[in-house]
């Protein structure tokens, strides 16, 4: 797929620019710490701690930080975070999912609401949005490690249903969301270095929106990213180029 009309491909170029702000980091501590205190301390036993150390990895996070992130799962007063699901409409009634880890879940709603609110969207119940998207394993690569036909070939043999590339950003691999560790397995024995793996909500329709209207709903997203406790925002917005 060429260009980045997608909130996937401008929010990959954000995350980049980004990559070494320490609320980067925050987020992805926090998910390591999660998925080792659900499971394996041995990311070999543990696939989404894998997945977790993976996408750090390549956001250039310091070993000792991850480390850190790991060891934080065993410490006896650790939180007890929470995966919740926010749902809405944001400006020109664009649908979005807000996927959370927090500690505080009325903390969370609080300020998840208001940023609605704030941007003209409106704050919705669990289902008021997610029925415009479907849930899709998504694994993500560097563009620049493998070529579009090798990654092609790769992903349907591991047993992927699409490969879709960015040109020059990265490769993005969908399966069903409950084959997306098969898929893995068989990927990394092929490629060692990956963006990010795991549940997405990938949109049925997209909603085209004039590029004068661009500004104020990449700004709406993301100043929901921007809040510490949200792990990932979920549009089916797409800008007219």
């Amino acid at each position: 797929m060429a260009g980045h009309s997608h909130w996937a491909g401008i929010k990959h170029k954000k995350g980049r620019a980004d990559k070494v702000r320490s609320k980067i980091f925050s987020k992805l501590s926090r998910e390591i710490t999660v998925a080792a205190k659900l499971g394996d301390k041995n990311p070999e036993m543990n696939a989404r701690l894998r997945s977790a150390i993976q996408s750090a990895r390549a956001a250039n996070m310091p070993k000792d930080n991850i480390d850190r992130a790991i060891d934080k799962s065993e410490a006896g007063d650790q939180s007890s975070f929470e995966s919740i699901r926010y749902e809405g409409f944001g400006p020109n009634n664009i649908a979005v999912i807000v996927d959370t880890l927090t500690d505080n879940k009325n903390r969370t709603a609080s300020s998840i609401r208001t940023l609605f609110q704030k941007n003209g969207g409106s704050f919705g119940s669990q289902g008021s949005s997610s029925h415009n998207f479907k849930q899709k394993g998504v694994i993500k690569i560097d563009y620049n490690i493998v070529s579009e036909e090798k990654i092609i070939e790769l992903s349907l043999n591991a047993g992927a249903e699409d490969c879709i590339s960015y040109a020059g950003d990265f490769h993005e691999i969908h399966c069903e969301k409950d084959e997306i560790y098969k898929v893995k397995k068989q990927l990394e024995k092929n490629i060692k270095s990956f963006i990010s793996t795991g549940i997405e909500w990938i949109p049925l329709i997209y909603i085209e929106i004039m590029e004068s209207e661009k500004p104020n709903i990449i700004s709406f997203l993301e100043s929901i990213e921007d809040d510490d406790d949200v792990q990932n925002v979920y549009t089916n917005v797409k800008f007219k180029d």
